[in-house]
């Protein structure tokens, strides 16, 4: 089986799409056995650190390859089109994220919690084929078709499609890395009690850094343009959004006195 053709990148993308939605219907009546929701029912499970960066850094490594391999492309019209501006910025932007996730967000973890190793490999499949979806779009299929050849030239840089798709992007990984700085500081050294956060966006919402998540690939769909920038957020919301209702539920079991019904939402602020 060739995985570099088009018939095959489109029929993975259909049947990933597919795959999101019963993945969002299935998080609604099983808790991801991760973080928070850790769950014996998920078997063994290794240290959380260990489990992070080798769930995470797949996507990095593949989508660095795929780049890599179309800058050395024995196809002209390939190999000079990644070199330009707007493709060296979409694997930038790609890579920025996942090279924090991958390599230092494991290691910022505290305490001793431990991750499935059932959940770490779901997880290493979908940032296998994800890495694949995306790294194969925008750096062998992007280029050599007619709409998206045109369309990701340098005056691609000043689109406004671009353009707020950046600040988009930008905005859900400031929200990300605060909202991750502030759960790993609820406590103190020695300190083993459990807190509801309260800082930043999570006034609002008890799952903040989700928020930041999928509002960092909302705007990689937008500035990229493209279905495999769309399946990215799609399935993004189909993963954390139900899991956000289980923390909200968590929560306002853990904490009945502090928890403010009226004015906490799960994921958006002042929605849901």
């Amino acid at each position: 089986m060739n995985i570099y053709t088009i018939d095959f990148f489109y029929d993975l993308l259909f049947i990933m799409f597919v795959v999101g939605l019963v993945v969002f219907v299935s998080l609604y009546f099983v808790d991801a056995g991760y973080g928070k929701m850790r769950s014996e029912k998920w078997g063994p499970a290794i240290n959380n650190k260990v489990g992070w960066f080798l769930m995470e850094c797949p996507v990095f490594l593949v989508v660095w390859y795929e780049y890599f391999k179309a800058m050395g492309s024995a196809d002209p019209v390939i190999s000079e089109a990644v070199k330009s501006a707007p493709y060296w910025l979409f694997f930038l932007f790609f890579e920025f994220h996942y090279f924090q996730r991958s390599f230092v967000f494991p290691f910022l973890l505290k305490g001793k919690s431990k991750m499935p190793v059932a959940i770490m490999i779901l997880s290493v499949v979908w940032n296998l084929i994800n890495g694949y979806i995306q790294g194969f779009w925008l750096f062998h299929l992007a280029p050599k078709d007619p709409f998206y050849a045109h369309l990701y030239t340098s005056s691609w840089l000043t689109d406004p499609r671009f353009i707020i798709g950046t600040l988009i992007f930008f905005t859900g990984w400031i929200i990300n890395m605060h909202s991750d700085y502030v759960i790993r500081h609820l406590r103190k050294p020695g300190d083993t009690n459990h807190y509801l956060p309260k800082k930043g966006l999570y006034k609002y919402v008890t799952s903040a850094n989700y928020l930041g998540e999928i509002t960092e690939w909302l705007g990689f769909a937008i500035l990229t343009w493209s279905l495999a920038g769309l399946l990215f957020f799609w399935f993004s919301c189909c993963n954390l959004v139900p899991r956000s209702n289980a923390i909200y539920k968590k929560y306002e079991e853990e904490f009945p006195d502090e928890f403010d019904r009226k004015k906490l939402k799960r994921i958006i602020p002042f929605i849901y």
